[in-house]
């Protein structure tokens, strides 16, 4: 049973960061965008894409406590690992606090802030795949 809960964990953290990596993406074009209709889609995409992503983002997080709660994971690369998690789902709600203020008409923020903002889930992936992966302590 180990194995299937801890592909499937994989399987949805995959996926919910694949949808933290895209969208800031979204972002940037918001931040450029002045076309009011071309604006109105990148919302539309961007929230269903925040909506799926959050969708995502709790079997990812339930099947990751099952595992340490479950199966009694533990070492100082695991207490490493829940912070750089707790940094995401962070950074998933900041997406969200974004998001609304570009519904809002509130953005302040260059194109290249959130190109800057955007690479921070490939540096939190990495250091947790890095974490979970060697176990350096």
């Amino acid at each position: 049973m180990y194995l299937w809960i801890k592909a499937l964990h994989i399987v949805f953290i995959a996926s919910w960061f694949a949808g933290l990596f895209y969208l800031p993406r979204i972002f940037v074009n918001l931040a450029q965008e002045t076309n009011p209709a071309a604006l109105a889609r990148l919302l539309g995409m961007g929230r269903r894409l925040y909506r799926f992503t959050t969708i995502l983002m709790i079997p990812a997080l339930v099947l990751g406590l099952w595992l340490w709660l479950g199966y009694g994971i533990q070492g100082g690369w695991l207490h490493a690992k829940l912070a750089l998690v707790i940094l995401a789902i962070g950074y998933h709600h900041a997406c969200g606090s974004l998001l609304k203020k570009f519904e809002r008409g509130a953005n302040v923020r260059s194109h290249k802030w959130y190109r800057y903002f955007n690479e921070v889930p490939v540096l939190l992936l990495l250091a947790i795949v890095i974490l979970v992966v060697v176990k350096p302590f």
